[in-house]
């Protein structure tokens, strides 16, 4: 019975699905409204929200009572309380009348509030005396009025951390939670997708008098998969857009592509999506650019470890080693792998040159010099510029084959090249 009940419901209001989620949530929603209980419907935008006030109001016994759905974002901060409790003539400037408030004239009805949470505090605190007392004040009035108006809201937020950042009562978060109920997803809702995208091609079709559009199988999957950030809205203006635009009637994977945004913004991890676009497309390029700078470095160690290994083990006794044979004259700090006994000296103060490397009883001098330390220390632009300055060299100037030995694009190479002046 209950299952006919649901079927019904999803029959009557339009709603496409069969997932568990959603008819728990729509059994809730008709368990709930025969009471005056208040209820606070939660799930993200564009999941099909609005449609739980309306099973609630035309299965209670208020369903010939007023109906006004009220988005609380939309209303200005200065005359929400106006909208919803009314206000008395000259109360407040450009009041050449006095205003009869939602509360007012839905009395014996049902208020759906969306997006309750953006309601202000000073509003919130209004809220929670109608909730409790059934009592509301006009602005500009010291009379007490009644009303009989049962409250069903709305919010895509997370009330638990608005609560916590002191933008939304405590106290009336739990008044409107005396029901909750939780619209699903619609990436929790796959086996759904289909179903919804079958409904809108053919509603699109028989308004606009064409073919209905069908996918192939591959192009059903690639629909199931998307993460859906709109939830069913996005998927109704996907389906509209394919169903205008596109001349086949048949869908592949290769033309839905076009339309489902795997790039977009909000995909993005948060520290990126909120950089501009060019900004983001700067900040990959610089990017390329450092992983070379860190592959060639990393390359440059191995080499150095390779090469002072090389000495130890191989340097014949009473050896004399130049900086000019061996790479090793480089590195600040020397890094000595090998089983044998060695130790190396370094100086206490870095104007001690030239520094020794004992190995045994065998002195290496002139492991560095002062000019040497200091290109140790060259920030990173500096190396940037060495690094663009030489592959365009070892490519006589060819800017397409130095952007591909440096992994960036031409066009980065082309900016640097100015940044530096190459």
């Amino acid at each position: 019975m209950a299952k006919q009940s649901i079927q019904q419901v999803k029959q009557r209001f339009g709603i496409i699905g069969s997932a568990p989620e959603l008819d728990r949530a729509i059994d809730v929603a008709l368990q709930v409204a025969p009471t005056d209980l208040s209820v606070l419907i939660t799930g993200e935008s564009g999941a099909g929200k609005e449609s739980f006030p309306q099973i609630i109001h035309q299965y209670s016994r208020r369903k010939h009572g007023p109906y006004f759905a009220i988005n609380c974002g939309s209303i200005p901060e200065g005359t929400i309380d106006s909208e919803l409790f009314g206000h008395e003539k000259g109360s407040f400037t450009g009041a050449t009348g006095a205003r009869k408030g939602y509360f007012e004239v839905a009395d014996g009805g049902t208020l759906f509030l969306d997006e309750v949470g953006e309601l202000p505090l000073s509003t919130q605190a209004r809220l929670l005396r109608v909730l409790e007392t059934g009592e509301f004040i006009k602005v500009g009035s010291s009379k007490v009025e009644k009303s009989d108006v049962r409250v069903v809201a709305a919010t895509n937020l997370n009330m638990v951390q608005a609560i916590e950042k002191g933008k939304f009562r405590e106290d009336l978060y739990y008044r409107l939670n005396t029901v909750p109920i939780r619209v699903p997803p619609l990436r929790d809702r796959q086996e759904d997708i289909p179903l919804l995208f079958r409904k809108f091609a053919g509603d699109c079709a028989e308004k606009y008098m064409m073919p209905p559009i069908t996918l192939t199988d591959d192009a059903r999957a690639m629909l199931v998969s998307y993460h859906w950030p709109g939830n069913v809205r996005q998927l109704k203006n996907i389906t509209e857009q394919v169903s205008v635009i596109e001349r086949e009637r048949t869908i592949t994977p290769d033309i839905l592509q076009k339309y489902i945004p795997y790039n977009e913004g909000r995909m993005l991890p948060v520290s990126v999506s909120k950089l501009k676009e060019a900004d983001y497309r700067s900040f990959a390029n610089e990017r390329e650019i450092l992983y070379q700078v860190l592959f060639d470095m990393k390359k440059d160690i191995s080499d150095l470890k390779q090469v002072v290994k090389n000495i130890i083990e191989g340097a014949p006794a009473h050896a004399s080693v130049h900086p000019a044979d061996h790479p090793v004259a480089h590195s600040s700090t020397p890094t000595i792998i090998s089983n044998e006994p060695t130790r190396v000296s370094v100086p206490a103060k870095y104007e001690e040159f030239p520094p020794t490397l004992t190995i045994g009883d065998n002195k290496v001098h002139d492991i560095q010099d002062a000019t040497e330390y200091e290109e140790s220390t060259k920030s990173i632009s500096e190396v940037e510029k060495e690094m663009i300055a030489k592959a365009l060299a070892r490519h006589n100037g060819k800017r397409k084959a130095a952007a591909s030995d440096l992994g960036i694009s031409e066009r980065t190479l082309y900016r640097k090249i100015k940044e530096y002046g190459l």
